[in-house]
This record gives structure tokens, sequence and C-alpha cells, in this order.
């Protein structure tokens, strides 16, 4: 049970951490750029601890599900309009409260250090440091896994002997009686062999051997191994056999359908044993590149997906493993990891920094989305202010202004509903039907 906990409260630590980080992305450019900021929260709800430094209040809340930097000025005020209290309709009211809680932070003194009134190149970076940061520790973090922890990768000695062969496609795992012999078994191949050649080549990757064994069905084939220190030639007769087509990575190939492909081709019956190797460091940006694509895979698939854990949870049908997590999940996740006596320190550690890893890469891609109240909906309506302005210029027309991002609060408080429910689906479905990433 302690070492259930001690996982949980490394993920919980490591994403305030990685929360703390990111709001300084934003504190940092804009205390230099001269914005005035009131506020650094990580968390939301009740404030736990809080200390005033300067003009800025620093502090830690009760709910660690995100956190805040609050700069004067957010919104320009209204070109023309009337004050609030002549303001009609529910969505109207929530412009006006937006621009006058903005004009409201701007004490005597300070107009010239409101957020609305930085250059737009500015605001793109005070808005960007964010996510910024969070990219930064993803880099970091999967230079840790890859560069120190090392990947697992197929080796050229032997993990595991098959006593019987069963196709590819088979609903069964488990030998019976009656299954035909595995041709490695029955050539007396053990594991710990490290395979050296077969059919006279010699062999420097797994997928290698694989690649002759499948070529020569029915044939014998010398096959040397290296056995406590000698080697060793053995006679295998690879027998024909269903098996799924691999791609040059040694990645099942599947259909136009999704469903693995296969093929008759020579079959042994023996599995690799993986080992850890350590990448170099130019594998640490395409390790990046591939999870922000995945992240970004499962956002562009998100309501498809949301109405599969929907579906999950309110009735029979089993949770995708690769489908979202909320933190509860991903807490509860790495608690099993902790808990398990079968994996080693050295490899529960690694699979927690490949989680921070992930998660920080998730806070990149979704920070940037183009919807307020998001980073990206800042970013976005900073460079459409730039286009107009650019327009404005090339055809000599009067400027025209900021950009009113107020008018945009009803669209806000739309996003905000429906990623706070989208949440609460999530916790739900981890609390009644939870994933397991073991």
């Amino acid at each position: 049970m302690l070492a259930f906990v001690i996982g949980v409260a490394i993920i919980v630590i490591g994403l305030a951490v990685s929360i703390g980080l990111h709001e300084i992305g934003h504190l940092v450019p804009a205390k230099l750029f001269g914005v005035k900021v009131t506020q650094y929260m990580i968390g939301f709800g009740p404030t736990i601890w809080s200390r005033r430094k300067g003009e800025t209040e620093y502090g830690v809340k009760a709910i660690p599900l995100g956190g805040y930097i609050s700069m004067i000025g957010m919104f320009p005020p209204a070109k023309g309009e009337r004050a609030h209290e002549d303001s009609t309709g529910f969505f109207r009211g929530l412009v006006q409260d937006a621009r006058d809680s903005s004009a409201e932070s701007i004490g005597a003194g300070d107009e010239e250090r409101a957020f609305y009134r930085l250059p737009v190149w500015k605001r793109i970076i005070v808005m960007f440091g964010g996510p910024f940061m969070n990219l930064l520790l993803a880099v970091v973090l999967f230079g840790v896994l890859l560069m120190g922890f090392g990947t697992a990768q197929a080796s050229t000695t032997v993990g595991s002997v098959s006593a019987c062969a069963l196709s590819a496609t088979s609903e069964r795992q488990t030998c019976e009686p009656g299954d035909p012999a595995a041709p490695g078994a029955a050539a007396g191949i053990e594991p710990g062999d490290r395979i050296v050649s077969v059919a006279g080549e010699p062999i420097e990757s797994w997928t290698e051997s694989t690649e002759i064994i499948r070529e020569h069905p029915g044939e014998p084939v010398d096959l040397v191994v290296e056995r406590d220190g000698e080697e060793l030639t053995l006679t295998v007769t690879p027998m024909l056999s269903e098996r799924y087509v691999l791609d040059e990575n040694g990645e099942v190939v599947t259909d136009a359908s999704g469903e693995p492909r296969t093929v008759q081709a020579g079959f042994v019956g023996i599995g690799t044993m993986l080992e850890k190797v350590q990448q170099p460091v130019t594998a640490v940006l395409p390790a990046v590149g591939q999870q922000m694509n995945a992240v970004a895979g499962i956002i562009l698939n998100l309501p498809q997906r949301m109405v599969d854990v929907a579906q999950a949870a309110f009735g029979p049908e089993e949770r995708d493993p690769n489908g979202p997590l909320s933190l509860v999940g991903v807490g509860r996740a790495a608690g099993e990891v902790a808990a398990l006596d079968s994996v080693e320190v050295v490899d529960k550690a690694a699979w927690m920094v490949g989680i921070l890893a992930a998660l920080n890469t998730m806070l990149f891609v979704f920070n940037l989305i183009p919807l307020l109240p998001l980073d990206g909906g800042h970013i976005a309506g900073a460079l459409w202010e730039a286009i107009r302005r650019g327009f404005a210029k090339l055809f000599r027309r009067p400027d025209p202004g900021p950009v009113d991002l107020a008018k945009l609060m009803p669209i806000t408080l739309g996003v905000v509903v429906i990623f706070g429910a989208m949440s609460a689906l999530l916790i739900y479905a981890d609390i009644v039907k939870p994933v397991s990433l073991l």
C-alpha cells in the first residue's frame, strides 16, 4: 500500500512541478516586458499558502489541476460601447464583466503596464512561454529516459522457446495434447542462447534471423548459437505456419480496415530477450515529435474517444488502453507500477520518467489549441491582430487597434464547460472502470 501511495505522490508532485514551471514560463517574460503581475498560483480553489514579494502574490491552492498568473489589463477597453449597467443579455454581460474586471485590475499609474498594450510579438512570447517550458521539460525527461535508462530492444539472445507450434491467429496461447512440437525446441535451442548465424549468414539483429527463418519453411537450416562461451551448431527445420506480416522495423502490418495481415512463412518458435540500450542524443527530439503526434491524434479524435469512454463507463464495453485518462487514472496506474514486486526499481523509475515526459508533451500540445482560455487562444488573437494591422498599414487605412478578445467570453465559457464535463467523465470512468497500463 505504501508503494502505491508513493507512486501516486510522484506523479502528483511531478505534475505540480510541471504546472509551476509552465506558469514561470509566463511570469518571467511578462515581468521582463514590464507587465504588472499580481498573482502567481499553482492550483485552483482555496489558497493553502501564499506570500507576497514585491507586487506579486505567490501561492499554492488546494486543487493541483492547473495554475495561473494574473496580469493586469488582459483585455482592451471597448470602443464606443455603453457602460455595463446598460448591457443586456447573459452573453453581453459576460463580455462586459470581462472588460470591467480587466479595467479594474489597472491601478493609477499602471496604465502603460497593461498586458494588452504590449506589442504583438511580446504578447506571443508571454503566452507561448508556458507551453515552451513544458516542451523543454519533455525534451529533458525524454533525454533522461532514452540516454540514461535506455530503451528495451530486441537482442540476438533467445529469451523464450515454445514447446508447441501455434499459428499467429490462434485464440489460445498455451499448448495442449496433439499440438505439433515447435521446431526450435526439437532442435535443442535453449533460452540464453545467442544466435551467431542462420543458414551461414552472420546475425547482427533479431530481425535478420527472423527474415531468414521465414524464407526457409520445410528446409533444414544450420543455426549457430553461443552457449556458455562455446559455439554450437544446431539443425532446425522451420515449419510452414500462419504468421503476421512485419515491416522493416519488426512491427505488425495492418490492412485498410486495421486488421493485422498474415502470411504463410517459416516458423521456429523462439522469442527474443529484450535488453536495455542507451540511445544517442539524436534520438531525443524524434521521440518528442512522435509523442506530440500521438497527443495531436488523440485531440483530433477526442469527440469519438469520449463517446467510447462514456460507453465503457456506463455500459459493458472495455476501456481502450490507448484512450485518454484523467489525472486519477494516471495516478492509479503509477501506483500499480510502484507496487509491483516483480519490477525492478530502476524500471519503475524509468516508467515514472516516461509518464511525466508524456504529460509535459500533452500540456505543450493541449495548451496550444487556439481556443480561449488556453494559451493558444491568446496567441491566435495576437496573430489576428498582427494580420489586421498589417493589412491596414499596407492599404494605408487607420490602425484598427487591439483585437477585443473579451467578445469571445461566451465561447470561452462554452469551452470551459465542455472541458469540465470531459474531465468529470474521465474521472468517473477511471474510478468505475479503470484502465490498466500494465
